[in-house]
């Protein structure tokens, strides 16, 4: 799984695989611009028949240029780091004039890293916003036909990520913190997520690393990623799932750690019984055999 994360066109035709910007009048640096920045008050995103859309509201006017596309990872602006965004392909929005702060620096559109349970839409992450400029990275499940175009009465940047292919459902299971606070085993609560067949064990991992909707962060749900930022090399065979680790891996004293989310996510699969789960490094402690195993570093 990879973690990260142009044409002038009008607004309503399709930008296929491509990407495409939206000039306006007013350009980015000018008195003008300056004078009628949008502010970014809040993000949505939401499945229609064929399509999963992304609406960026504003106050004030729109954006003075409205660019998306595909992009092979997500970039920080202005640091130039990559921004961890989960997806099996990753878009890149970026809007001027525009901000997402307040005077204050507080930001204005509430959490800037979200995961939606949506066919194709995985996550949407800030991925800068400095001196004027917003950039947000998308990471979607395949990547598929876009299109941008703009709403009025209130100011709207929306995208519409196509979603041309059949899902089922999965489970992820998260960490239920309100039980394990309370000692109440299992510690884990499942939720339903889309996923792609035939990958539906990669699939389910993915939406695990992605992590609980806003909703499910109400419910106290939490993913304990033990310093991992995502996983590599997912095999099944003989009934056996391996799975690699990949960034960093520590339970930090905890008893409870990533394995066991990771160990309920696969086993729900008729194909999984037992699971191995690796460090960065490669290493497990039982490699061998028809048991589980975890990487020394995940032992409380």
């Amino acid at each position: 799984m990879r973690l990260l994360p142009v044409f002038a066109v009008p607004a309503a035709l399709s930008c296929g695989l491509l990407a495409f910007a939206q000039p306006a009048a007013g350009a980015p640096g000018s008195r003008s611009a300056t004078q009628n920045q949008a502010t970014l008050v809040a993000i949505r995103a939401a499945h229609h028949t064929d399509y999963d859309r992304v609406v960026f509201e504003f106050d004030g006017p729109l954006p003075a240029e409205r660019e998306v596309r595909f992009v092979p990872e997500v970039i920080g602006d202005p640091s130039g780091n990559p921004v961890p965004v989960v997806g099996g392909a990753f878009l890149n929005v970026r809007m001027a004039f525009a901000a997402g702060h307040d005077d204050s620096g507080n930001t204005t559109y509430g959490a800037p890293r979200r995961t939606y349970a949506l066919p194709n839409v995985i996550q949407v992450v800030s991925a800068g916003d400095f001196e004027g400029v917003l950039n947000f990275g998308i990471g979607v499940a395949r990547q598929s036909p876009v299109r941008l175009s703009v709403l009025r009465d209130p100011s709207r940047v929306v995208i519409d990520i196509d979603t041309p292919f059949r899902t089922v459902a999965v489970q992820a299971y998260f960490l239920d913190v309100a039980r394990f606070e309370a000692g109440t085993e299992p510690y884990t609560r499942a939720v339903a997520r889309p996923v792609i067949p035939p990958a539906t064990a990669y699939g389910a991992l993915q939406r695990l690393f992605a992590g609980p909707t806003e909703t499910e962060l109400g419910r106290r749900l939490a993913f304990v990623s033990s310093d991992a930022t995502g996983f590599t090399g997912l095999t099944i065979s003989d009934s056996i799932a391996r799975v690699r680790l990949t960034g960093g891996c520590s339970s930090h004293g905890s008893t409870f750690s990533i394995a066991e989310e990771i160990m309920r996510t696969l086993k729900q699969f008729p194909s999984v019984r037992w699971v191995k789960i690796y460090d960065p490094a490669g290493h497990t402690e039982r490699p061998d055999g028809a048991v589980d195993s975890i990487p020394e570093c995940l032992e409380p």
